[in-house]
C-alpha cells in the first residue's frame, strides 16, 4: 500500500517503510488535532458546539501512606484546550529549605516522563533542599494527582506543552529555573526551553531527547509502542521496574500506580507513546524542527547526565540488540546545543532509564554541582 504526502504530487510515494504503527500514529495525531473530528450537524444545520472534556480525578485515598513520599501537595489550575472554556488541575510538589536563611535563590524544575508522576523525584528532591534549593515537581496531566481526560483524543503533544506552560510560568511564574528533565519531560521541557529561554538558567537533561520526526527512535521504542498499546492491564509500576538496574518494592511499585485506579485513569499513558513523532507528517514535527532552530542557538549551560544501561522494555525481544537502542540521544544533544559545548557530562553508572530510581541521591549531587558550577 502507498500514500502520498497531502502537497506531493502523485508520483512521491510514501516510503516503504510507513508501517502499521506510522499510520497509528498519523491518524491519532491528525484525529487529535481535530484533522479527522467532524461534528456533527444540530437540527437547524448549524454543527454543535463543543461538549466539555469528560475528567477524572484520582481519589486522594490512593496517595495516603506512599512509600518515601512525604510532600504536601500543591495545585494550580490551567486551561482544558478544548474550547470551552473548562480547567484541568495540576498538582506540583513544591519543596523549600524551612529556615529561609539557608535558601540559595535557585529553583529546580523537575519533569518527569512516562508512565511516572512526581514520585519519580522522591529520592533526589531531599539532597536537593538540603542544599538550600527550591524544587518543583509537577505532575504532567493524565499522571499524579493531576487530573486525567477521559478520552485519549484530548491528549496531543501542543495540549502537554500548553498545559505545561500555563501552570509553571503563568500560574507559578518560575524563573531563572534549572529544568531537570527526564524522558517525557525532555520532549515537553526542551520545547518550553526553545519558546521561552528568558526563563531558563541551566538545564539538566538524562535519558531524554527532542525528536522530530527526521529520526530513527531505534527498533525498542516500536516495541515498546506496540506493547503499550496491548498490555493488559497497563502496569506503571512494572514498566518503572523494567527500565530500573534493580528490582521495586511492592511499595514502590504501588507508588507508581497510585495515580490509575483502573484503565480508564491510563487513557494519558497510554496515548504518550503515540505522540512521538516518529515520520515527516506528525503532529509536533514542525514545532520541534522550530524549537530545534532555536536550540541551536542557545548558550544556556546545558549538562547531559545519561545512565549507563539501556532502556528495558517489558516482553521486548531481543534488547541486547543495538538496534534496538535510541541512536546516540546524549550526544545528539551535546553536539548539536551550544550550551553543552565544553562542559562536563557524565554518564551516571549503574542506572537504567529511570534513573532518580537507581542513582537519585547521585543525581541530585550531579544537579547542585553543576548549579554551584554556573552560578
Amino acid at each position: 500500500m502507498t500514500a502520498n504526502r497531502p502537497d506531493d504530487s502523485d508520483d512521491a510515494p510514501v516510503p516503504a517503510f510507513l508501517t502499521r504503527r506510522h499510520m497509528l500514529g498519523a491518524g491519532t495525531a491528525a484525529a487529535a488535532s481535530g484533522l479527522l473530528r467532524f461534528p456533527p450537524p444540530a437540527h437547524d444545520g448549524q454543527p454543535r458546539s463543543a461538549p466539555h472534556m469528560k475528567v477524572l480525578r484520582t481519589p486522594e485515598s490512593r496517595f495516603r501512606d506512599l512509600a518515601g513520599y512525604p510532600f504536601e501537595p500543591h495545585y494550580v489550575h490551567v486551561g482544558a484546550g478544548d474550547g470551552t472554556g473548562g480547567r484541568l488541575r495540576m498538582h506540583y510538589v513544591d519543596e523549600r529549605p524551612a529556615d529561609p536563611v539557608k535558601e540559595s535563590g535557585q529553583t529546580i524544575l523537575l519533569l518527569h516522563g512516562e508512565p511516572s508522576w512526581s514520585y519519580l523525584y522522591r529520592h533526589v528532591i531531599p539532597p536537593l533542599v538540603a542544599a538550600g534549593h527550591r524544587c518543583v515537581a509537577p505532575d504532567l496531566v493524565g499522571f499524579g494527582r493531576s487530573d486525567k481526560p477521559a478520552s485519549r483524543f484530548a491528549y496531543t503533544y501542543q495540549r502537554h506543552v500548553d498545559w505545561l506552560r500555563e501552570a509553571v510560568f503563568d500560574r507559578l511564574d518560575l524563573r531563572d529555573v534549572t529544568m531537570v528533565c527526564h524522558d517525557w519531560g525532555g520532549l515537553l521541557g526542551l520545547r518550553l526551553l526553545a519558546e521561552h529561554p528568558g526563563r531558563f538558567r541551566r538545564v539538566v537533561a538524562t535519558n531524554t531527547y527532542l525528536p522530530t520526526g527526521d529520526q530513527d527512535v531505534g527498533r525498542a521504542f516500536h516495541a515498546w509502542t506496540q506493547w503499550s498499546q496491548r498490555a493488559e492491564p497497563f502496569d506503571a509500576g512494572s514498566v518503572v521496574e523494567a527500565g530500573t538496574v534493580g528490582e521495586l518494592s511492592p511499595a514502590v511499585k504501588a507508588g507508581y500506580d497510585a495515580p490509575f485506579p483502573d484503565e480508564t485513569y491510563r487513557q494519558g499513558a497510554r496515548q504518550f507513546p503515540l505522540l512521538v513523532p516518529i515520520t515527516a507528517w506528525d503532529e509536533a514535527t514542525v514545532p520541534n524542527r522550530n524549537a530545534w532552530a532555536v536550540l541551536q542557538t542557545l548558550s544556556i549551560p546545558f549538562l547531559c547526565a545519561f545512565s549507563d544501561h539501556v532502556i528495558l522494555l517489558p516482553q521486548a525481544p531481543n534488547t541486547d540488540d543495538p538496534s534496538y537502542a535510541v541512536p546516540n540521544p546524549d550526544q545528539w544533544l551535546r553536539e548539536r546545543i551550544p550550551g553543552a559545548h565544553g562542559r562536563p557530562h557524565t554518564t551516571i553508572a549503574g542506572a537504567g532509564h529511570f534513573v532518580q530510581e537507581d542513582q537519585g541521591p547521585r543525581l541530585a549531587a550531579i544537579v547542585n554541582d553543576f548549579i554551584e558550577s554556573t552560578r
